[in-house]
């Protein structure tokens, strides 16, 4: 079975210094039928301006995913990293038993556009940890490549950061005659998220912001790319 969600049927917050879109019931946004696919919890497209930013400010017991797409997201936290993640870099924040941090744009005349994206473990209260990874563009052109997932998965490739979750989370771009295919199980759910450009998902089109939610399916296909990118997530049902 699948599903498709349209980008227009998100939730929707402006907030002036910060423009988000929710695909899952968040902050003041609340939609009992859309609290989460599997254990992903939140996918929230966000624009900063430039000059602004999250301040600080303390999550627990979730394994949180910044997924840059232009601009620089500056991060610090209460683990003792500054960082910038540019577009191209994954970064993995575990938050176990208690992290602080925040996020700012600091790109002069730019806004940074990012995805943050909530998972939830599957062990709680463990020391908070942090990750970042360069995903280079040949691994997600025409493929899927796997950015996140738990530790012996991730050790498999460099371009992987590990996640305490039962899920995995690949990244591609597509265009033309590019095209994936990936072996799902039936008894797990999988989640696409159309980033930007245009795709086929198992032969229905979808466009930007839009996803498709699919059970017990045995295979996913990507194909008829516009200048697609698109995150795909393997999870716990």
């Amino acid at each position: 079975m699948l599903t498709i969600r349209k980008s227009a049927d998100r939730g929707y917050a402006d907030h002036g210094w910060l423009k988000s879109y929710h695909s899952f019931s968040f902050a003041n946004y609340f939609d009992p039928a859309h609290m989460g696919f599997g254990n992903l919890r939140v996918i929230n497209e966000d624009r900063i301006a430039p000059g602004t930013g999250f301040g600080t400010h303390g999550h627990r017991d979730m394994e949180i995913i910044s997924y840059v797409l232009s601009g620089n997201l500056a991060h610090q936290d209460s683990m003792g990293n500054v960082k910038g993640i540019p577009p191209g870099d994954v970064q993995r924040m575990s938050a176990g038993s208690g992290v602080r941090h925040s996020e700012f744009n600091h790109a002069e005349g730019q806004s940074t556009h990012f995805l943050q994206i909530w998972i939830e473990p599957n062990v709680t209260g463990i020391d908070p940890g942090y990750e970042q990874k360069t995903v280079p563009e040949s691994a997600k052109r025409g493929q899927l490549a796997l950015v996140a997932a738990p530790p012996k998965d991730a050790q498999a490739a460099a371009h992987t950061v590990d996640i305490h979750a039962d899920a995995r989370m690949y990244a591609g771009l597509f265009n033309g005659a590019e095209s994936a295919v990936l072996n799902l199980d039936p008894v797990r759910k999988a989640y696409v998220f159309l980033v930007r450009g245009a795709l086929q998902v198992n032969g229905q089109a979808l466009a930007a912001g839009d996803a498709a939610m699919l059970q017990a399916e045995s295979s996913l296909a990507l194909s008829d790319g516009q200048d697609a990118e698109v995150l795909v997530f393997d999870l716990a049902a």
